[in-house]
């Protein structure tokens, strides 16, 4: 298994002990993790190939939607509220 496989095994492990934090536990790890994604997957793509990394893409849309979607409409000028 190659390092980006292995780091993406972590990645997802850190992934799932994030989303079951308290949510007002979730920020700091959590824009890590978001941060960090892009940068995984362009790596597990050129070890792997265009189609894993389409896949990773997906999965990564699929986990970070709700933090996509507020990133997305604070872009577009509204103002989404936060979940307590």
């Amino acid at each position: 298994m190659t390092p980006s496989a292995i780091i993406g095994c972590f990645w997802v492990l850190a992934a799932t002990v994030v989303a079951l934090l308290p949510m007002r536990y979730q920020y700091t790890p959590g824009v890590t993790l978001l941060i960090a994604a892009p940068f995984l997957i362009i790596w597990i793509g050129y070890d792997y190939g265009w189609f894993f990394g389409v896949l990773g893409t997906l999965a990564f849309g699929s986990m970070f939607r709700n933090p996509l979607i507020y990133i997305y409409r604070r872009a577009c000028g509204q103002h989404p509220e936060i979940p307590k």
